[in-house]
């Protein structure tokens, strides 16, 4: 099993526990541990019982749960628990809004078992007779429902990936071809995958149903003879919007897609950008620029270490960002008022800091920037003193508590961030999930605006579950002079090769590498946060 697998699995039974009323320590040590190990997907595999208690938060009772999943597959706890649970009933645990308590209510007090029933009784107005409820929890529950229904079935980019490329290069062997491609969302590399296209040069029949699908998506092959090939992959990789912008289109063999482009006296179009927005218009006046590629990424901006909730000692992540080629490292563990982070008291930003000076020594010319992700708080100030604040090379700026808000209250609380002196990036802004959380509502060109005219950096956080800024606002980021900053908001080593999941919904946007905050070079960067600083 892959430490996400188990993560998931410790996160159920800690639900499934808190469900059925058991002991609140034990749920408590078991939820703690899956968020440790989703957070970070510390590697697991391999480890024996002895090496896995050693971990920091799992200990003895876990670490034995660990590898009873590891060696069967299964967990006996947690079996039980599912056998003597309503299908329907699990399936209402992945609501957001309503925990565990508040499910077992539902289930016992009014017999709701499925998420349709739910969905019903907040129509009948039935919810806001239950204590600990009301009318502004059932619309929150409805809302949150008609969310999860609209994406059944869709999966992030970076979780099919992998697993859609390992397809191509088995019906590549399957079936002795060589043109064979991803093509469809999978090519545009969309945030969002609701199935695998797959266009083959192969005129027999293929059998996909040996194929192992874990992910329960949808696998579409499209075929087509081999002097079509071209012509093909460039209409399927392509939205209808797409090919209907492009004057006088019809299907025609090709060389190649350059081809294709030039016979309409058009730019060529990359095909991340195929999506039926202003390309083909930029196209037609050869104004797409050079898009960002990750090779042109300079340093890792906004990443986690022990000292908050990381997997990774500072050393580590020093040490591992240097080995990747990588100039220099922004560490940004979080700050006190995320407790439930471990944040970080002043003494102890002052020790972090004292060790960043050490590590600096030792592996200069790679430089570590004393960052911080200070959480904006509900007033829009930042967390810690003046003091503190300005202690720092710079600071990531981000909302992490109260995220119920309107778009008046969510656009203000930032914007009183954003001109704060000390905020050099704002981190995530909108907070979303995808798939999980819509993100709080915002008023994007107010916000975009205020950085332009704050000289704050907008980050795009490169983590797939986020990729907040959405990549549909950097063009007018980058027309108010916005530079954008991929961060990977790495809680551990692997988590900066995130970074390549950044740059593809990047490319989306059209960031170029002049646009890109971390694009710069050490002495370029150093020069700005310097500046930035004395201002």
């Amino acid at each position: 099993m892959t430490t996400e697998e188990i993560a998931h699995a410790l996160k159920l039974t800690a639900q499934l526990m808190e469900l059925h009323e058991e002991n609140p320590f034990k749920i408590k040590s078991i939820a703690n541990a899956a968020y440790k190990l989703d957070k970070t997907n510390l590697d697991l595999q391999g480890k024996s019982l002895q090496e896995l208690e050693k971990i920091e938060g799992i200990g003895k009772g876990i670490a034995a749960k660990i590898n009873e999943l590891q060696t069967t597959g299964n967990l006996k706890e947690l079996a039980e628990m599912v056998a003597k649970t309503p299908l329907g009933v699990i399936e209402l645990l992945k609501i957001k809004g309503i925990g565990p308590k508040k499910v077992g209510q539902l289930w016992r007090e009014l017999e709701i078992e499925s998420v349709g029933e739910l969905l019903y009784a907040c129509n009948e107005n039935r919810l806001i007779t239950l204590k600990g409820f009301g009318a502004k929890t059932q619309e929150q529950v409805k809302k949150q429902i008609e969310f999860f229904q609209s994406n059944a079935g869709k999966f992030h980019y970076a979780s099919v990936e992998k697993f859609a490329l390992e397809i191509v290069e088995a019906l590549k062997k399957k079936y002795s071809i060589s043109l064979i491609s991803l093509t469809g969302q999978m090519r545009r590399k969309c945030e969002i995958i609701e199935r695998i296209e797959i266009l083959m040069a192969y005129s027999g029949d293929v059998n996909i149903g040996e194929l192992q699908n874990n992910f329960g998506i949808e696998i579409k092959i499209l075929q087509c003879s081999e002097n079509e090939f071209i012509a093909e992959l460039f209409e399927s990789t392509a939205t209808p919007e797409h090919l209907g912008k492009i004057p006088g289109y019809k299907f025609a063999i090709a060389a190649s897609e350059e081809e294709i482009y030039k016979s309409y006296n058009l730019q060529y179009i990359e095909p991340e950008l195929r999506e039926g927005l202003n390309e083909v218009e930029l196209a037609k006046e050869n104004k797409i620029p050079r898009l960002v590629e990750v090779t042109d990424l300079k340093g890792i901006l906004h990443n986690h270490s022990t000292y908050s909730d990381g997997m990774n000692t500072l050393k580590e992540m020093a040490v591992y960002c240097k080995e990747l080629g990588y100039e220099y490292l922004g560490m940004c563990d979080h700050s006190q008022s995320a407790f439930y982070a471990e944040g970080l008291k002043p003494e102890r930003v002052l020790e972090q800091h004292k060790e960043i000076d050490e590590l600096n020594k030792q592996l200069a010319p790679f430089k570590i920037f004393k960052g911080i992700e200070s959480d904006i708080l509900n007033d829009g100030s930042l967390d810690y003193t003046e003091e503190v604040l300005q202690s720092f090379d710079f600071i990531v700026a981000s909302v992490h508590s109260n995220l119920k808000m309107t778009e008046e209250k969510a656009t203000a609380r930032l914007l009183k961030a954003i001109e704060n002196p000390h905020t050099t990036i704002l981190g995530h802004p909108t907070g979303r999930l995808l798939l999980s959380r819509p993100g709080y509502p915002i008023d994007h060109k107010a916000i975009i605006d205020a950085c332009a005219a704050n000289n704050v950096i907008i980050e795009l956080n490169a983590h797939p579950y986020r990729l907040d800024i959405d990549w549909r606002w950097l063009q007018y980021c980058m027309s108010k002079g916005v530079k954008i900053s991929i961060n990977p908001d790495a809680h551990e080593k692997s988590g900066y090769h995130d970074m390549y999941f950044g740059t593809c919904a990047a490319r989306k946007g059209m960031l170029t590498k002049e646009m890109c905050f971390n694009a710069l070079t050490l002495s370029e960067i150093e020069a700005y946060f310097k500046d930035k600083k004395n201002k």
